[in-house]
């Protein structure tokens, strides 16, 4: 069945809506819980495989366990960016969780997705990450076995593009962390 949005005249016709709107529609019930805003449009979020699950755990850890106080390693937490307000895997965030009490982070640090059947939408997602400002946006590949890293943001892309697989290991240029070894990341 072709979708109503195929259609380029339909499409441009559309009108988006703004986060506060999207948090109304949530609250009254609307919309269901497993959505996320992107570009003004609400879209369903895809169901997560257990090997999905299992490298964004295997991620947290490394990250929760590596890094010092000061930082913050939310998963599948908001990130409210103009007309967006994606639930990345993984994002962190300069600060503690009482920070971020009253209104979810504008920014992060890092952002990590883990792209199994949602590659597409996280490769859209780049703009909305690069245009907030967020330094570096890691696109997990288990497919590939690779990680594709995105650095240095201006306006609404990402200036550096890298391609890492196993055999060598890669951290986050903006965290005080150590290295990730993606051998050990993508072992069966």
């Amino acid at each position: 069945m072709a979708s109503v949005l195929d259609n380029v005249a339909v499409r441009e016709a559309a009108l988006p809506i703004s986060f506060e709107q999207y948090h109304k529609l949530g609250e009254a019930g609307i919309i269901p819980q497993n959505t996320e805003l992107l570009h003004g449009v609400i879209l369903e979020k895809t169901v997560k495989s257990p090997e999905h699950s299992w490298l964004v755990q295997r991620l947290v850890d490394w990250l929760r366990d590596g890094l010092s106080s000061g930082w913050l390693v939310r998963q599948e937490q908001p990130l409210t960016i103009e007309d967006s307000e994606p639930e990345p895997d993984i994002a962190v965030v300069k600060g503690s969780a009482e920070d971020f009490r009253r209104g979810h982070p504008r920014t992060a640090a890092l952002v990590i997705e883990v792209a199994i059947s949602s590659e597409a939408i996280d490769r859209e997602k780049a703009e909305v990450y690069a245009a907030a400002g967020v330094s570096e946006y890691w696109l997990v590949l288990p497919q590939l076995k690779a990680i594709e890293v995105h650095g240095t943001p201006s306006d609404r892309c990402f200036g550096r593009q890298e391609i890492f697989r196993p055999g060598v290991a890669i951290k986050p240029t903006e965290l005080p962390i150590g290295h990730l070894s993606l051998t050990e990341l993508f072992e069966e």
